[in-house]
């Protein structure tokens, strides 16, 4: 993990399938980050105190004006030099679900120039299954293994366009989960 170790910008892209995906990227970074998030997750009881304490941004699902001052806010971080965490398909996928990536994530990289680290968690599903997954029972599994791999940061630099950017980074996060070993 030596791209964390240099005090520089990242944005790290993962894709979602459990609620605990992004607790086990935190624990893996060894480094403070910030997420955007769904703005459900600031209603919850416990959650929505660690979030607001932990200073992550919400952004209402299917609202463009919170997308851009989430957008905004996540600009500022990176600014900042932060850790910056988006789930760019902006919701829960289940374990091989597709779901389009929303632009704003190829946007933000480009506009900042921000290095992405491309994330695979592999794994999390098996210890919180996500509502409606097909598995017989929503229980929390302390044992299922996880494993996160970490790509080679992509320079946004390097793409003319956002959607070509997108197309590569859909590419390498599926790599980086379709092999136990990163790909």
């Amino acid at each position: 993990m030596t791209a964390f170790r240099k005090p520089v910008p990242l944005s790290l892209r993962a894709i979602s399938v459990s609620l605990l995906d992004a607790v086990f990227l935190w624990g893996a970074l060894r480094r403070r980050a910030v997420a955007i998030a769904m703005a459900e997750l600031w209603t919850w009881p416990v959650v929505g105190r660690l979030v607001r304490l932990l200073g992550h941004i919400p952004v209402v699902r299917r609202n463009a004006e919170s997308g851009r001052s989430a957008l905004t806010r996540a600009a500022q971080v990176l600014g900042y030099g932060g850790v910056l965490i988006i789930y760019p398909e902006g919701r829960l996928v289940p374990a091989g679900g597709y779901e389009p990536y929303k632009p704003g994530v190829a946007n933000l990289a480009m506009a900042t120039g921000v290095r992405i680290v491309p994330v695979g968690t592999i794994g999390t599903d098996g210890v919180l299954p996500m509502r409606g997954s097909g598995t017989a029972a929503r229980k929390f599994n302390r044992n299922h293994p996880v494993t996160i791999h970490f790509g080679m940061p992509i320079n946004p630099a390097e793409f003319d366009d956002a959607e070509k950017l997108l197309d590569h980074l859909r590419h390498e996060i599926e790599s980086l989960r379709a092999e136990p070993n990163g790909g």
